[in-house]
């Protein structure tokens, strides 16, 4: 029988699970958080608070079991010692349930999304040096390490898809049965897509050189990272790395792809679109210029090279590779503003024109997203 968690059982399942401490007695209140799973915030008399999350349930009341990859890198972190460093920038859970696809985390009270500093057009360069250092550590450390690769790929998870096969599933064999379950909007991307032979091209190709070496978040970018409301005071560990759901044995350059895709999304979505507008007048009129973003990216890039040099030895390739995979981050999000929001107008087009010039000239491409002056 299903187990459906909600704001009436919460305290009971809590309690039953001797979650709960001396302080914990009495419930003050308990919120839903809108978000991919079920999600409640529950606060204590003590004002202390518990995230409890629980996937949600599919067809015939079964669960993809995402929460096997979260609860997985945590036990990655604790039985290795060495990296005492990487656990500063990752939550701790301190439960889970399998049984009922249910993970308990301590609410962090200290920390902001850090999405809502960059709204306000706010990059601090100290913030992407520590996103670098932070992906670097978590690749460098874990690069073609037998003993590691070994315990991600055993009792992998059937139902989760690959991170990369994820991205680009429905993109490679697009067929007829596409025109029943896309609206027509969405139609026009597709239509797009297949008049660019080139793009198609350049994402068979990427798919073929992905290089899985490493431990890899497979999730990494702006709305899975919360700054500590210190931050402005602290010269490291500002951040805390959350939804390790698709954690894998994975391509780094996936990984710094996928963030540095979030980013140019940032610059994108602030577009002004208008019918009388071309979309070259509509990116240089964005409420966010890239001009803002570049600093950060390429401090973000440069940290991360400093603490990871050798990954430029052993792929000389890796700066493309990284650019190529921000662009597909870019196909991914139009592909999600088609399926739930039912739209492709001019943002989906001016996304799509930037994502094919990073897939298909990321050499070209390395200046447009770093700035005129970056130097690896």
């Amino acid at each position: 029988m299903v187990f459906a968690l909600n704001s009436s059982n919460v305290f009971s399942y809590l309690s039953e699970q001797n979650l709960l401490n001396t302080g914990q007695k009495y419930l003050e209140k308990v919120e839903l958080i809108e978000a991919k799973n079920f999600n409640l915030l529950v606060t204590f008399s003590d004002q202390s608070k518990l995230l409890v999350k629980q996937e949600r349930y599919q067809k015939q009341g079964k669960v993809i079991g995402e929460f096997f990859g979260e609860w997985k890198s945590r036990e990655f972190l604790r039985q290795l010692p060495e990296f005492c460093l990487l656990k500063n920038y990752v939550n701790r859970v301190i439960h889970f349930d399998p049984d009922n696809s249910i993970l308990v985390f301590h609410y962090l009270e200290d920390y902001q999304d850090l999405t809502n500093l960059y709204q306000t057009s706010n990059f601090p360069i100290k913030i992407a040096k520590d996103i670098g250092y932070f992906s670097a550590f978590l690749h460098r450390e874990t690069f073609q390490n037998e003993e590691y690769k070994n315990f991600w790929t055993a009792d992998k998870n059937p139902l989760s898809p690959e991170p990369l096969k994820f991205l680009i599933e429905g993109l490679e064999r697009i067929t007829p049965e596409i025109f029943s379950v896309v609206p027509a909007d969405g139609l026009k991307f597709f239509l797009l897509y297949q008049k660019y032979d080139s793009l198609g091209q350049a994402i068979s190709e990427l798919k073929q050189a992905f290089q899985p070496s490493c431990l890899t978040h497979s999730d990494l970018k702006i709305n899975n990272i919360l700054l500590s409301k210190n931050w402005q005071n602290l010269d490291q560990k500002l951040l805390c790395v959350i939804d390790w759901e698709r954690a894998s044995w994975g391509d780094p350059a996936f990984d710094l792809g996928m963030l540095i895709s979030s980013y140019l999304q940032l610059w994108l979505n602030s577009l002004v679109i208008s019918r009388t507008l071309s979309i070259e007048t509509s990116l240089k009129l964005a409420t966010i210029p890239l001009e803002n973003i570049q600093p950060s990216l390429k401090s973000l890039i440069q940290n991360y090279l400093e603490i990871f040099p050798e990954i430029l030895e052993i792929r000389p390739d890796f700066i493309e590779r990284v650019i190529q995979f921000a662009g597909l981050g870019l196909i991914q999000q139009i592909q999600a503003m088609i399926q739930y929001h039912k739209v492709f107008g001019n943002l989906g087009i001016a996304m799509l024109q930037v994502a094919k010039t990073l897939l298909c000239r990321p050499q070209a491409s390395i200046t447009t997203v770093f700035g005129a002056n970056i130097v690896f």
